[in-house]
């Protein structure tokens, strides 16, 4: 080598940050996007958040394939002898939990639109998630046709 001369190393590339408007923007368009993909399937969305995880540990994946078969939107997939997820499609419904046939296998958590947030892994704890919220659906229905006693017994009085 000689002296006094200087190698150009090549420099890294540096990623140009991004602001805080062009994330919200790429984000825009993912939710968009998300929206017209579930309008073409028909399916309505009914968590505003939520997330899926899959323990590759535990899930018998060929073995069984209920998950894949059941998910509404196509959002479960085979991958490399495993089960993927396609996360802008997930609609957090559970549908592939309750089909599951090994318990903690798949973990749902999503948010409703009235910000109460919902977990769950077993297919006992989506039957019983749904059972709370037709119970409680009926309720208010009740409350709506029968606000108080004597509403009810004006109607039914004979």
């Amino acid at each position: 080598m000689q002296e006094g001369v200087e190698l150009d190393m090549p420099k890294e590339k540096k990623k140009p940050e991004k602001d805080m408007f062009q994330l919200l923007e790429t984000s825009e368009k993912r939710k968009k996007s998300r929206l017209e993909i579930l309008e073409s399937l028909k399916v309505k969305e009914f968590f505003e958040e939520g997330s899926i995880s899959i323990n590759e540990r535990t899930c018998q994946g060929l073995e069984c394939e209920l998950c894949i078969k059941i998910c509404p939107t196509k959002a479960l997939y085979w991958r490399n002898g495993k089960v993927g997820i396609v996360r802008d499609l997930c609609v957090y419904c559970g549908a592939c939990v309750l089909c599951c046939i090994v318990d903690d296998c798949i973990k749902v958590t999503r948010k409703r639109k009235d910000g109460e947030e919902e977990s769950f892994s077993k297919p006992e704890e989506v039957v019983r998630l749904f059972k709370n919220i037709n119970s409680r659906r009926r309720h208010k229905r009740v409350e709506c046709l029968f606000p108080d006693a004597e509403t009810y017994l004006k109607r039914y009085k004979k």
